[in-house]
Order: structure tokens, then C-alpha cells, then sequence
């Protein structure tokens, strides 16, 4: 037979745990700031799994050519043509802006503020780097190949749409990091987190880098490399 848990009350015969809720109280033992990140991030990684679940069923799907990546993004340097030089260049400006990002944290709770400013610096260049070099590779496919997210002359039509949309999709997340990133360099660099001993806020914008720099090492693995 079931027999009923005890639950501890307070003097005035509540029970506890409503009036930690009822209290808004830190019920949890994470700050709400990295607790809605992580919220937002499991959000933003359905979306992410539906786009590139919806890129792979077209792919295998179609029955025109799909266009090769090696030749579609390839460069001439110096008179030699470089398959997927740029795309691998733009992949190790943000594998290398999430270490530059994790010192960053790793010096803001150590409370180094000129250090952590220097090193979200690094990380906002790489990841300003990186959109630049993507709007390259937009202006090359749309006026040199003449890809259209409704047409390809390269071949099957769904390429132009799938490559556009989750790549856009992407490049808008790495530009508001770029801000986010930028906001709380700026609030390091004033010294806003000695006085508050809010560094934390440091970390939460690294969940959101790394997340960025996580999804596009499935969008190189699946545009680029299949």
C-alpha cells in the first residue's frame, strides 16, 4: 500500500518548495541567465536538425545531378584551382574563435578583465572574418555561378534553396554573435562585471558561440564534404 511523503513546511504551514516558486526564488542552482541560454539553444537545435534533416531527404531524393563541392567552391590562386580553399580557411577562423572564446571565459572568472577583453576581441574577429568570407562565397555562387535559391544552371534546383537557407540561417547566427559578443566586451572593457560580479555573463555568451561553432561543423560535414 502507497503510503504519502511527507513534505516539510514552513512555519505558516506552506509547504517549502511552493514558496520557493511562489517566492522567485533561485530554485535551481544555475543563474536564470544560463538557464534560458540553454533553453533557447535546445529551441534553436530543433530548428537546426529540421533544416538539415529536410537538406539530406532532398538530397537523396532528387534525381537531377546534385552540383560536385569540390568544383562550386573551389578558387584560383596564383593560377591553381583550389577546391574548397575558402570553405576550409572560414572553418578554421570559427573552430579557432570557440578556444579564443573559451579563454575568454576561463579569464573572466579568474577576473582578468584586460585579458577576457583581448581574447572576445580575437573571437569577434574571427567570427566578423567568417561572415565576410561566407558574403564572398554568396556574391561568387549568385554572379559568377549563377545560382538562384530558386534555380541552379549547375544542376539539381533544390540546391540553390537548401544551400541558401541554412547557410543564411547560419550566417545570421554568427552576425548576432558577432553583437552579442561585441556588448559584453564593451561591458568587460568598463568594468561593469568587477563591479556587479556578474562574469558569468562571460560564460553564457561562450554556450552560445560554441553552439554556432558546433552547427557548422555539421553544415561543412553535409554541403561540403558529401
Amino acid at each position: 500500500m502507497a503510503q504519502d511523503i511527507p513534505i516539510a513546511a514552513n512555519d505558516d504551514g506552506h509547504p517549502a518548495i511552493v514558496q520557493d516558486w511562489a517566492g522567485d526564488r533561485q530554485v535551481f542552482h544555475i543563474p536564470w541567465g544560463k538557464g534560458m541560454m540553454w533553453i533557447f539553444l535546445v529551441s534553436d537545435t530543433f530548428i537546426f536538425t529540421c533544416f538539415l534533416t529536410a537538406y539530406m531527404t532532398v538530397r537523396i531524393a532528387t534525381v537531377e545531378p546534385w552540383p560536385n563541392a569540390s568544383e562550386v567552391f573551389a578558387l584560383t590562386l596564383f593560377g591553381h584551382h583550389l577546391p574548397l580553399i575558402l570553405i576550409a580557411i572560414m572553418t578554421f577562423a570559427l573552430i579557432t574563435s570557440s578556444g579564443t572564446m573559451a579563454m575568454a571565459v576561463n579569464f573572466a572568472y579568474r577576473r582578468d578583465r584586460r585579458k577576457t577583453a583581448t581574447m572576445l576581441l580575437l573571437t569577434i574577429m574571427l567570427g566578423a572574418s567568417f561572415v565576410g568570407m561566407q558574403a564572398f562565397e554568396w556574391t561568387k555562387l549568385i554572379v559568377d555561378e549563377g545560382v538562384r535559391p530558386w534555380g541552379n544552371p549547375l544542376g539539381a534546383a533544390q540546391f540553390g534553396a537548401t544551400f541558401f537557407m541554412i547557410t543564411g540561417f547560419h550566417g545570421l547566427h554568427v552576425s548576432a554573435g558577432v553583437i552579442y559578443l561585441a556588448v559584453i566586451a564593451r561591458k568587460v572593457l568598463r568594468g561593469d562585471y568587477d563591479r556587479n560580479g556578474r562574469y558569468q555573463n562571460v560564460e553564457i555568451a561562450g554556450l552560445y558561440w560554441h553552439f554556432v561553432d558546433l552547427v557548422w561543423v555539421f553544415i561543412f560535414a553535409l554541403f561540403y564534404l558529401w
